[in-house]
């Protein structure tokens, strides 16, 4: 039989509803397929590109450190006394009173930075002493006995003249004045500043304005290195020269002796102050490039910070606020 051409149109239609039912299963399951395939590629892709940062950056330190804390609590002294130390330094004085007990555990009781009082507008010796006893009576009154009572020229400090009078006018008043080394101070910050849980692992820095200080424990001694300060500039010496030095320098603390960074000195100072929470003892500073300087120390210190940073590879630097290396002078005293 010979159909019409409606007939082979109907005919046509019927075949192509039942191929349609047929393979609706198969059409449907390799729907699925390129739907994970395209979903998988597009997650792959979106992975790429945060990894990349052409989308949204990883997440790093610069960021985590916002929130990042350092949750250790030093021991409480038991039956301590109350001790006082004198920064004699080139501008001024910093002062701390500490309670201090035979375990050498330690609070500070108050901390005075930059006090100028002995230094402005005394011109003559006799200024100088009067200026001083007011300045100590000030010092007394917070309780430190006269024996308890210590003072420490810093190896910068040495080399100004207003702070060798001071020194000699305090020897006429009965002080013994204590002149330190660089490696003095290295050793002493180290002891005030890393605390016993961390000594075997981790290490200190100093970033003052004449030197860096840095020291770790190697078995029962402390090791140390000078390097530039954060006022390297006045000597014309070029952020690439200090940034190799220190990070050459560095290279010499041990990697195990890397787990933590304890902090201090001027600049760190400086960061740490931008973003403190509150009265926290300890300021788990951000990584260097998320600071921006505002004068040429500040830059020349986030150079070292970063050299530092670089050579080292630890993610954790943490500024102590109640540390300096004076207190680490007298956790060094017999009595």
């Amino acid at each position: 039989m010979r159909l019409k051409p409606a007939g082979i149109v109907i005919l046509l239609l019927i075949i192509g509803v039942l191929a349609y039912f047929a393979l609706k299963p198969k059409i449907t399951e390799i729907r699925n397929e390129n739907g994970k395939e395209l979903s998988t590629t597009s997650t792959q892709e979106a992975e790429r590109n945060t990894d990349t940062g052409r989308t949204s950056p990883p997440a790093t330190r610069t960021t985590a450190s916002n929130t990042r804390e350092f949750n250790y609590t030093p021991e409480e002294p038991e039956n301590g006394q109350l001790r006082g130390v004198v920064e004699v330094g080139a501008t001024g004085f910093n002062s701390f009173v500490i309670n201090m007990d035979e375990q050498k555990r330690w609070k500070i009781v108050s901390k005075d930075f930059g006090e100028s009082l002995a230094y402005e507008g005394l011109a003559t010796t006799e200024d100088i002493r009067l200026g001083l006893k007011k300045y100590l009576a000030a010092m007394f009154d917070k309780g430190v006995s006269s024996r308890n009572m210590h003072f420490v020229v810093s190896s910068g400090a040495l080399k100004e003249p207003k702070t060798v009078t001071i020194s000699n006018e305090l020897k006429k008043m009965g002080y013994v004045v204590n002149n330190v080394t660089p490696d003095q101070e290295a050793k002493f910050a180290f002891r005030s500043t890393v605390p016993p849980p961390f000594a075997d692992n981790s290490f200190m820095v100093d970033i003052g304005s004449g030197n860096t200080k840095v020291s770790w424990l190697e078995g029962e001694s402390i090791k140390t290195l000078e390097l530039p300060g954060a006022k390297y500039y006045e000597k014309g010496t070029s952020d690439e020269d200090v940034y190799a030095q220190v990070k050459s320098g560095i290279n010499n603390v041990p990697a195990g002796k890397r787990n933590v960074c304890f902090i201090i000195g001027g600049v760190p100072f400086t960061l740490a102050n931008q973003h403190r929470k509150g009265e926290e003892r300890y300021t788990v500073l951000k990584e260097p490039g998320a600071y921006t300087a505002k004068d040429k120390k500040m830059a020349a210190g986030l150079n070292i910070y970063k050299a530092i940073e670089d050579a080292s590879k630890t993610d954790t630097f943490v500024f102590d606020w109640d540390a300096n290396f004076t207190i680490g002078f007298l956790l060094s005293l017999r009595k």
